[in-house]
């Protein structure tokens, strides 16, 4: 599975210049022309693209985590993590469900991908992980504690409208759809069709 990475509603110009080097984030600054012929300093972040999961059980679950990081309040969310320099946002979100669940899915569907913010140059990539199996014991990086928990879709639904849902894109895309049965019928059969 190919997919292009989403482009920015404000792309680093070429003739930007790198003025700070993070360990997540980097920060780019340039000269911008405004509409009445001045100059200002315009300046975007950026950092690695990141992956989403929704796994789905053969029962017709939704897999969630309850996760604690260092310095974080604790939240809810999909799985998922960073995209690795040299690996596709597919081979990731394979990686990401084996490392945090122990498991591996029979499909991967990509849901959307979407650059979000116009100040930081982040492409997410959502996937659906269908007919989710475990195959070993959950190998979580030293920052993380995760509890793994399965929820119906509508519970699903009512849990991505919670304030310790970290999620928030997936969260804005499903708000957005729901008042509307069709839409939310059609994203019901994307999680659990086969």
């Amino acid at each position: 599975m190919f997919t292009s990475r989403p482009d920015s509603s404000q792309p680093i110009p070429k003739n930007a210049k790198r003025v700070f080097k993070g360990v997540l984030f980097d920060t780019y600054q340039w000269e911008q022309k405004m509409y009445d012929g001045s100059s200002k300093i315009f300046e975007k972040v950026k950092r690695a693209d990141t992956v989403n999961i929704i796994p789905i059980t053969y029962d017709g679950k939704i897999l969630l985590a309850k996760q604690e990081q260092p310095g974080t309040i604790p939240f809810i969310s999909g799985l998922g993590g960073i995209v690795d320099k040299d690996e596709s946002p597919l081979a990731c979100a394979k990686r990401e469900l084996l490392e945090e669940a122990g498991m591996k899915a029979d499909t991967f569907v990509l849901w959307y991908a979407k650059q979000i913010l116009d100040k930081i140059d982040w492409a997410i990539y959502t996937f659906i992980a269908k007919g989710i199996r475990t195959v070993g014991k959950q190998k979580l990086d030293t920052g993380e504690k995760i509890e793994l928990f399965t929820v119906t879709f509508d519970e699903y639904l009512s849990i991505v409208k919670q304030d310790n849902f970290r999620d928030s894109e997936i969260a804005l895309k499903l708000l957005r759809i729901q008042t509307n049965a069709k839409e939310i019928e059609r994203v019901r059969k994307l999680f659990f069709s086969l």
